[in-house]
């Protein structure tokens, strides 16, 4: 299993969206990194849902049910399937994300403009730590 972190605005689509919805497709992602990570998720991969933009925090988890199709009419996008597995006891703001030693090396706080980034097993322990 790999662990991911997906960004979503909370005014376009949020953690209690996900809840409403029981899943959704993660699709609208036009940049060619995060497309590439999006096609690497498998189904069973965990992933951290991100509220960006204003609230600036990880709020919950989410699971991927289905590997990658193809988004849009050219089929040079990708998106995946999700569904809420637990929202986090207490979100984990970006400040403490940033303060974190064991955080540093986050693709989250490396390429700060990707909506789907990769999470390292011991950054995810680190997050979920934070939450509890």
């Amino acid at each position: 299993m790999r662990y991911w972190l997906l960004r979503s605005e909370p005014d376009a689509y949020s953690w209690d969206d996900l809840v409403r919805d029981g899943g959704t497709e993660w699709n609208g992602v036009r940049n060619y990194t995060a497309r590439n990570f999006l096609k690497e998720m498998q189904p069973g991969d965990q992933a951290i849902f991100y509220h960006s933009n204003t609230e600036k925090a990880a709020v919950g988890i989410m699971e991927i049910t289905r590997a990658w199709q193809p988004d849009g009419d050219d089929g040079k996008w990708a998106s995946v399937a999700v569904k809420p597995v637990r929202k986090l006891a207490k979100p984990v703001p970006l400040e403490a994300i940033k303060a974190a030693p064991a955080l540093q090396a986050l693709e989250m706080l490396r390429q700060s403009r990707l909506s789907v980034t990769p999470v390292r097993a011991e950054e995810w322990a680190a997050i979920l730590t934070m939450a509890d």
